[in-house]
């Protein structure tokens, strides 16, 4: 269905993909996995025609494949309805109709014009969505009962990615290349997608750190080195690629653990050799030929097994010693006398209008060290009972306490807290009294190098915004965390070390989050919106 021949591209003097070779076969599932940072999206740009690489070639073995392209990001202008989102045309039904066939009829004479076909199928999509949208598409998704005139502001954000996948699913794509399409879904929703991939009849290429997700849709991994900027394909899903990757590191470990054994053997034999020849000319004197002589080829033998040794220690044959997957490195300091009820709420309700309140008469009670999952559809109320607690918006009715040992660190979803003019130095210097050289430091830990810490938060990428906002928690010295989808933009081997970091932390946790894995190893309780209020389990 589609190719990738020897893709290379660079940015700068930088090298992003290197000898990139692959094909996507028809009904095919891939998952493309890496470090934030490594070329993934810069892949899919390459696939989607919205790039072009420096060199190799992108090619397609199906005439006019069409290709659904869901980027990553929330890519709305704030003035955009739902209506504009989808490109649903305000012309007519027949306007359109007439429209398509002076098109079709200019495309007979004019079969090969790529601007006519732009053109053709650019009309015949918006005629397709006044069609069908809202009873299959929009309907599937959850978004069948917004007014198609409501702003995308008003929307959550995981209606914004629903939305966003929407707006490519309409246009019937026979491949799809996906940039993190779980991103603010709920599990429901998640649940879904996968059956809705699984059943999808096309190609899919899907680009995400869900490894859930992963192992539930995808029948092959690509994963994209760091290091060397090339891809290497494994079969299976997930699960099956760590386990065959653990395989390849366990054996490179132990041919390096036997190549350096047998180094050492070598250097200890070579220095035995010289000793002997030293001890025989210190201890013998020119009267003594033989002895000598026979010295001096021992010392010959031991100079060309030292040369020999060099010749193999700087050649290609050598074994490299394996390297670990980055991943970030969090220290939690932990305030030990926190108070046996953290978080009190009675009676509460919480929402934007008191007369229609999202949540009502919440009676919640945390302890501390209790580590809970925030669950629900998206809409439910989980960023708004989260934001309540956070102190950023008052409650509707009720009361809400937090105790007064309680230091509290919030991480928003959509990183909007972020002073997008200020460095991550800065930004780290603003909570903490860091020198320069104590907050690189500081900031190295959560990947932050060079001159990463200059950068204005702005020109961060959506993982190097999320370790920050890790970062300036940890630098505040919480004790009570609420995260609010925490770990939506970090890639797999971060949200790893992430659930390590939390499994050491004795504070406590409310957390939204949707990552199956993550809920199975990290939460105590579960906590689900549903209907306006919240079941515990």
């Amino acid at each position: 269905m589609l190719t990738a021949h020897h893709l290379h591209k660079t940015y700068g003097i930088q090298p992003i993909l290197q000898d990139i070779s692959f094909s996507i076969s028809d009904g095919e599932r891939l998952g493309l996995i890496g470090p934030n940072g490594c070329g993934k999206t810069t892949l899919l740009r390459l696939l989607a025609g919205l790039e072009m690489p420096d060199s190799g070639t992108v090619a397609s073995t199906r005439s006019n494949l069409r290709i659904g392209y869901l980027a990553q990001g929330m890519g709305f202008a704030d003035d955009q309805t739902l209506q504009s989102a989808l490109g649903i045309a305000t012309a007519k039904p027949e306007e359109l109709e007439a429209e398509i066939a002076s098109l079709a009829s200019a495309l007979s004479s004019n079969p090969n014009d790529s601007v006519l076909q732009s053109k053709y199928d650019s009309v015949l999509a918006q005629f397709t969505v006044i069609h069908r949208p809202s009873s299959v598409v929009l309907a599937h998704l959850g978004l069948a009962d917004i007014f198609l005139d409501t702003p995308i502001s008003h929307l959550s954000g995981g209606q914004k990615t629903r939305l966003m996948l929407a707006r490519v699913l309409i246009q019937e794509p026979q491949l799809l290349l996906l940039d993190e399409p779980t991103n603010h879904l709920d599990i429901e929703m998640l649940e879904w997608l996968e059956d809705w991939i699984n059943s999808f009849e096309g190609a899919v290429l899907i680009v995400s750190h869900d490894r859930a997700f992963l192992d539930n849709t995808v029948t092959s991994v690509l994963d994209l080195n760091p290091e060397t900027h090339m891809i290497r394909q494994y079969a299976g899903n997930y699960t099956d690629y760590v386990e065959q990757h653990l395989k390849e590191q366990n054996k490179q470990w132990a041919a390096w653990r036997d190549q350096e054994d047998e180094i050492r053997r070598i250097k200890q034999d070579i220095a035995r050799t010289k000793e002997q020849a030293r001890h025989v000319e210190i201890t013998t004197t020119s009267r003594q030929p033989g002895p000598r002589r026979y010295a001096k080829k021992v010392a010959r033998k031991a100079l060309s097994r030292e040369k020999k040794l060099e010749r193999y220690l700087d050649s290609g044959e050598r074994v490299d010693r394996p390297k670990p997957s980055w991943q970030m490195k969090l220290e939690f300091e932990n305030d030990k006398d926190l108070s046996k009820n953290v978080l009190t709420a009675e009676n509460l309700s919480v929402g934007y209008d008191k007369d229609r309140p999202l949540l009502t008469d919440l009676n919640l009670y945390l302890r501390a060290g209790q580590r809970i999952a925030l669950t629900g559809s998206n809409g439910a109320g989980k960023t708004t009972l989260i934001r309540t607690i956070a102190g950023k918006l008052e409650p509707l009715a009720g009361t809400l306490k937090l105790a007064t040992s309680v230091k509290l660190g919030y991480m928003a979803q959509e990183q909007e807290l972020l002073d997008p003019n200020l460095s991550a130095l800065q930004t780290i210097q603003s909570v903490a009294p860091f020198n320069e050289t104590e907050a690189r430091n500081f900031l190295h830990y959560f990947l932050f190098e060079d001159d990463d810490p200059l950068r204005p938060t702005r020109e961060l990428s959506f993982g190097e915004r999320a370790r920050l906002q890790l970062g300036l928690l940890v630098a505040q010295d919480c004790t009570f965390l609420l995260l609010d989808e925490p770990i939506n933009h970090l890639d797999i081997p971060s949200r790893a070390r992430f659930e390590q970091a939390l499994n050491n932390f004795k504070g406590t946790v409310l957390a939204v989050v949707h990552d199956r894995y993550f809920i199975e190893r990290f939460a105590s309780d579960l906590w689900t919106i549903k209907g306006g209020k919240v079941q515990k389990w």
